[in-house]
């Protein structure tokens, strides 16, 4: 029996006589009825499902890399940024009390999140370890070498640390500060740029998905153009027929996402191995980030949002076009 059947027969002259909570039971039983028969319909045409899958699946799969690829992106963005210090220069002179007043005010700061004291003599025994003119420096009557605070802000973002420093840059015995954060501000732009590129390559992609389902359900609609004659002759409406056709979208949506999905995984676990091989040599713990649960909730439910909308489009379009002919 055809899916566009299936359940028309309990909803006969009887009904009338059927109590409202009993239609209300068989009312939701009905559409798990026709779900369960719309996957039977799948099942019964596998290769034109198969090819509806395979392109639902593969053109989620690349928003979905591309999603993946801004997330790590943005994790190693974040483990730099940590690294985003300011550096206060003390002025030459400046007892220690005077610093160390300094830093008890820098500590309390809310904007600041770590402050830390490099006196000038750690300095210079720093810079003598790493130059290798340990011997050399020995003859300096002089430390040439000033105190300094590394400040690391809260917010390390680049226009937030630039206001830090021109506000701790003011501080009397500060002779000037430093902020290496260019570069900072040019991987910032890459990571904006790439969500840009991932917004735009999954519209184009979804908008895609929608014309292949409708077109897709579409040609189910055709095939059975005769029982859907036979349907509204016989009292059907439009709502009662569309119903099947658009639970054929939502299965559509729901093994593309898992498809999709699928492909990702199995891309990740690839790339790990090469990835772990890069990040050995660098003494790196460096992880790919895979999707977490609620992303993949959010993909599946993507997955089903364009299945049923494809699908509703199509048939609010050709099912009200087919009217029963005369004889």
């Amino acid at each position: 029996m055809s899916i566009l059947f299936s359940g028309r027969a309990s909803s006969g002259a009887s009904a009338h006589k059927i109590s409202l909570g009993r239609r209300f039971v068989m009312f939701w039983v009905n559409h798990v009825r026709q779900a369960l028969f719309s996957l039977g319909e799948l099942w019964r045409t596998p290769s034109a499902s198969i090819l509806t899958i395979g392109v639902l699946g593969v053109s989620l799969t690349l928003p979905a890399t591309l999603h993946l690829l801004v997330k790590n992106v943005q994790q190693v963005s974040d483990s730099f940024t940590q690294a985003a210090e300011i550096s206060l220069f003390i002025k030459d002179g400046t007892d220690d009390r005077q610093i160390n007043s300094l830093l008890k005010i820098l500590q309390a700061d809310n904007d600041i999140a770590r402050v830390t004291h490099i006196s000038k003599q750690q300095a210079l025994a720093e810079f003598a370890d790493v130059s290798g003119f340990g011997a050399a420096l020995t003859y300096l009557t002089d430390n040439p070498l000033p105190d300094v605070l590394l400040v690391l802000p809260k917010n390390t973002s680049a226009g937030s640390a630039r206001q830090l420093l021109d506000r701790l840059s003011k501080e009397r015995i500060v002779e000037f500060g430093k902020l290496d954060i260019d570069w900072l501000t040019r991987l910032d732009a890459i990571v904006s740029l790439l969500r840009q590129a991932v917004l735009v390559i999954a519209i184009l992609l979804l908008g895609a998905v929608l014309l292949i389902i409708g077109n897709t359900i579409r040609l189910s609609i055709m095939s059975k153009k005769d029982e859907i004659e036979v349907m509204k002759l016989v009292g059907a409406t439009d709502a009662f027929i569309q119903r099947p056709f658009l639970y054929s979208g939502v299965w559509f949506g729901v093994f593309g996402g898992l498809l999709a999905f699928l492909i990702v995984e199995a891309m990740l676990w690839w790339l790990q191995g090469a990835i772990g091989s890069v990040t050995s040599l660098y003494d790196s713990e460096f992880r790919l980030m895979a999707f977490s649960v609620t992303e993949f909730f959010s993909l599946m439910l993507l997955a089903v949002l364009l299945g049923l909308t494809g699908s509703y489009l199509s048939v609010r379009r050709h099912i009200s076009a087919i009217e029963p002919t005369g004889p």
